[in-house]
């Protein structure tokens, strides 16, 4: 939807400016799927700087940045555990990149789960810590299981 606003200008002439009024929304919805705020504004239409400015001006659409966030968050560890049980080699992960993101995000996430849940912050710390901890020791089951196929496989060659 788009709004006009009319103002004046420095003659005192009457101004029109067009506004899209649903960017807001369209970047949340993008920033819960990509956790990209660049990606976020584009699919949203905007320069990222506008989304900045209004995170630091409205506290309503800052929480639902954050939310948004924790969204990605979840839908990224989601991703990581579906990859890590069922490591199909046509479908390309970075896994250590991906552990890498979920610990440089984890205590935003944990403060803003622990409000949300209204648990301690360290108890949800030590979960993600935990939920991490597992993640590797997958990864690395799953890459010992895929050399020992690969030399299986040239050995019967």
């Amino acid at each position: 939807m788009t709004k006009r606003n009319y103002t004046r200008g420095k003659a005192g002439n009457l101004t029109c400016e067009r506004r899209n009024t649903r960017w807001r929304t369209n970047f949340i919805e993008a920033l819960a799927c990509t956790s990209n705020i660049t990606a976020a504004a584009d699919a949203a239409g905007i320069n990222k700087s506008l989304a900045y400015a209004a995170r630091r001006k409205e506290p309503e659409f800052a929480a639902h940045w954050i939310k948004a966030l924790c969204e990605g968050y979840d839908l990224l560890e989601m991703e990581l555990l579906g990859y890590l049980r069922n490591p199909d080699p046509d479908r390309k992960m970075d896994v250590a990149n991906a552990l890498r993101v979920l610990a440089g995000h984890r205590e935003a996430v944990a403060r803003q789960r622990a409000l949300i849940d209204d648990r301690d912050e360290q108890e949800v710390l030590d979960s993600i810590d935990a939920m991490i901890d597992e993640m590797r020791q997958r990864s690395a089951a799953n890459a010992k299981l895929i050399a020992d196929g690969s030399k299986s496989g040239a050995d019967e060659k």
